[in-house]
Parts: structure tokens; C-alpha cells; sequence
């Protein structure tokens, strides 16, 4: 979960089976309030004390925005801050969390006048039997699948890349190949060429370049045997 978006008790300690039992009975009295909408530039620490006016509050969580899309609003509005799409409040009490939902849901938010938020509209839902945990283990999923979306782009695009650099250095090897058919006065006829075909095309063109390379080193080594001879007969 993104630590921006979180409020609340961030602080674990050892629990004792006593303790371990009471909280098992507090998750079970709690309830999660769905808020579907935050109004833009409201924070996680505003949310908890608009909440904390109707209850006891629990945890806060609020989605952040896409990336791309904080990306665009950044690049082309003046608000740098973060914005979020959606929250999640935890309400000790779930008696208390579903009369909220239902008393706040297409509500104005209200305020003072002239505040920020006084004309914005609260979009919230009760979720019945739903517990933090299950929206813990739900971000953790998101979190993963986009995760392995990611190397599934990057594995598509590495290959992309290679197969492109393939045909880049087919296409030189051919016009080498053209060139040389037309000094010889002769028409280069372009055939198709499966995939075998295109690999044995590239090993010959290999081995006629380590043949050039091996051509030229014997002529180097062959020029170096008059100069010694005529070293030794100086000398």
C-alpha cells in the first residue's frame, strides 16, 4: 500500500494471546466505508477528520492517481501535489459505518462557506462483511499483476528489438550482394527466403568476412619475411 495514502496506527507490536483475542473482536465489530470519488487536492489526513465527526475511525487508505496521469495533470496544470482517485475508511463500529454511508451518500460535503470542498458531493458505500485485510491482499494482487504485465511489455519489446536488428543486417547483407552482381554486369533477382535460408545467409556472410580478415594477416606475416632476410645479411 502506498504510505502517502495510509493513516493511522503505523507502529506493530508483539501480542499476546489476551490481546491477539481482542483484536480478533475489534476487526469484527469494524466496518469499511467505499468512498468511490475524493475531491481533487483533498489529503488522507482531511478525509479521517471529516470522518472522525460522525465516529470512531480506524484506518484511511486513498488510492493515488495513475502515474500517467499524474504525469499529464503535472505537465500541463499548475497543481504539483498529489491527487487521489478513491478511499477506503475504517469505522470501529459497523452499526456507525453503515448509517454514515447512507446518510452522507450524494450528500454535499458542507463547511464553512467559502471552504474548498463545500459544494463537492460524497459518493460512498457500506461493504458488508468486508475487512481491511481483504483490501490489503487486493492492492498486494494489483500490485503484482501490474508488475508482470510490465515484463511481458519489456520481454515483447526486447525481442521486437532484436528481430528488428536481424532484419537490418539482412537488408546490408543483400544490397552487399546486389552491389556485387551488378560489377559483374549480372541482375540480382530478390527471392523469398524462409527462415533457414535467412540464417545461412548471415553464417556466409560471417565467413567471408573471417576470410578477408585471415587473407590480410598471411599477406602482413608474408611482407615481414624479406625484411628479415635482409636484416640477416647485414648483420
Amino acid at each position: 500500500m502506498d504510505p502517502e495514502g495510509f493513516t493511522g496506527e503505523k507502529t506493530l507490536k508483539p501480542l499476546t494471546p489476551e490481546a491477539l483475542a481482542a483484536f480478533k473482536a475489534a476487526q469484527d465489530r469494524a466496518g469499511v466505508v467505499y468512498i468511490s470519488r475524493i475531491p481533487p487536492g483533498m489529503r488522507p489526513a482531511k478525509v479521517r477528520h471529516l470522518m472522525s465527526a460522525y465516529g470512531a475511525i480506524g484506518r484511511v487508505y486513498l488510492q493515488q492517481e495513475d502515474a500517467k496521469r499524474a504525469y499529464l495533470r503535472r505537465k500541463f496544470t499548475s497543481t504539483k501535489k498529489a491527487h487521489y482517485t478513491e478511499g477506503w475508511v475504517e469505522f470501529k463500529d459497523k452499526k456507525i459505518a453503515r448509517s454514515v454511508a447512507e446518510m452522507l451518500n450524494a450528500q454535499p460535503i458542507g463547511g464553512k462557506k467559502g471552504t474548498r470542498w463545500r459544494d463537492d458531493i460524497w459518493t460512498m458505500k457500506y461493504l458488508p462483511k468486508f475487512k481491511w485485510y481483504m483490501l490489503t491482499e487486493q492492492v498486494a494482487h494489483e500490485a503484482a499483476m501490474h508488475a508482470a504485465k510490465l515484463r511481458v511489455e519489456i520481454s515483447q519489446s526486447k525481442t521486437e528489438q532484436q528481430q528488428y536488428l536481424k532484419n537490418v543486417e539482412l537488408a546490408r547483407v543483400l544490397d552487399k550482394r546486389a552491389a556485387k552482381k551488378k560489377e559483374k554486369g549480372e541482375e540480382f533477382e530478390l527471392k523469398p527466403h524462409n527462415h533457414s535460408s535467412k540464417k545461412r545467409l548471415l553464417e556466409e556472410n560471417n565467413a567471408e568476412s573471417r576470410k578477408k580478415r585471415k587473407g590480410s594477416s598471411e599477406m602482413t606475416a608474408d611482407s615481414q619475411v624479406p625484411l628479415d632476410s635482409v636484416l640477416k645479411s647485414i648483420f
